[in-house]
C-alpha cells in the first residue's frame, strides 16, 4: 500500500467501542473523510455516536471487510476467533488487518487468517478519544515497513504512536492501557483527601483533574526525569515531603508496580486462551 494515499484508503472497524470510537475521531482530525470510514457492530448501541460524525455504520462484518483497504479488528478478545472465522475467506493480501484485542498475539491471528494476510497488533489506549493516547503496534510477518507507516499516518491525531517488539504490546496494556484507570484512581483519591479537609467536592474534583493534567504536560514537555520533577516541589520540612512519606509508608510506590505487572500478566493470559 501506499502510505501516502490514505485519505482515499477505505478504512473499517470491526466493533464499536471505545477504542474503535478514538481511532475513528482521530482519523477525522486528519485527512480522513467520514465517508472513507465504515463501522460493524452487531447491535445499534455504540453505533449512532458514528454516526453523528457522519460515518457509515452497518451490522454486517463481512460489508465492512469486503469494503475495506484497513480492517481495525476492534472486539474483545474472546471474540476473535469467531469474528476471523467468519469473515476470512474474504480478506485478501492486499488488505491490511490491524487488531486492536489485548493479549491476542500476532502469532494467533495469522493462524486464524489467509496465509498471505498482512496483520498489525496494535494496541491503543482511552484517552485516543481526545487524542492524546499512546497507541503502540507491532508488525506481523507479511506485513511491511510501508504498512506500518500508513498505520502512522492515520494515526497521527490520535497521540503518541511508537513502533515496537510485539513482547511490549502486553506491558504496554499494563503500563498505559490499564495505566489510564490507575491514574483515574489516584485522581479520585486526591479529590476525596480535599473533601476529607473541607473542600466541595466538585471543587475537588476539578482541581485534582488539573492537577494530574498538569503535572502530566510538565512530564511530557519537560523531558525531565519523574524522579527530578518530584525532587523540585519538595522543600526541606515542607508539606510536599510529609505528603510523600505518607505515600511511601502505605506503600504506593510497590503497589503501583505490582498493579502493571498484574495487569501485564493478565494480557499475556488473554493470549493464551
Amino acid at each position: 500500500m501506499d502510505p501516502d494515499a490514505h485519505p482515499q484508503q477505505r478504512i473499517g472497524f470491526i466493533g464499536a467501542g471505545n477504542m474503535a470510537f478514538g481511532i475513528a475521531k482521530g482519523m477525522l482530525l486528519g485527512n480522513v473523510l467520514p465517508a472513507n470510514i465504515k463501522v460493524s457492530a452487531p447491535s445499534s448501541t455504540n453505533l449512532g455516536r458514528f454516526q453523528e460524525l457522519g460515518i457509515c455504520v452497518t451490522h454486517s462484518n463481512t460489508e465492512v471487510v469486503c469494503g475495506s483497504d484497513v480492517v481495525f479488528v476492534a472486539v474483545k478478545p474472546h471474540l476473535i476467533p469467531l469474528v476471523l472465522t467468519e469473515v476470512s475467506q474474504h480478506i485478501t493480501k492486499n488488505q491490511l488487518i490491524v487488531s486492536v484485542a489485548a493479549g491476542v498475539t500476532i502469532a494467533a491471528l495469522e493462524e486464524l487468517l489467509p496465509e498471505d494476510s498482512a496483520v498489525i497488533r496494535l494496541m491503543p489506549n482511552l484517552p485516543c478519544q481526545v487524542q492524546e493516547g499512546a497507541l503502540l503496534f507491532a508488525l506481523g510477518t507479511k506485513a511491511k515497513g510501508e504498512d506500518g507507516a500508513l498505520l502512522r499516518r492515520l494515526l497521527h491525531c490520535s497521540g503518541l504512536v511508537e513502533e515496537v517488539p510485539e513482547a511490549w504490546i502486553d506491558v504496554h496494556t499494563g503500563l498505559s492501557g490499564s495505566g489510564v484507570a490507575f491514574v483515574y484512581l489516584f485522581a479520585e483519591a486526591l479529590a476525596e483527601g480535599a473533601v476529607k479537609m473541607g473542600m466541595p467536592s466538585a471543587l475537588a474534583h476539578s482541581i485534582a483533574s488539573q492537577t494530574v493534567l498538569g503535572a502530566a504536560k510538565l512530564l511530557r514537555d519537560s523531558g525531565k526525569h519523574p524522579a527530578q520533577l518530584r525532587a523540585e516541589v519538595c522543600t526541606p520540612g515542607g508539606t510536599t515531603i510529609y505528603g510523600l512519606h505518607t505515600l511511601e509508608q502505605g506503600g504506593v510506590r510497590a503497589s503501583v508496580m505490582s498493579a502493571v505487572e498484574s495487569a501485564t500478566q493478565r494480557a499475556r493470559e488473554l493470549g493464551r486462551k
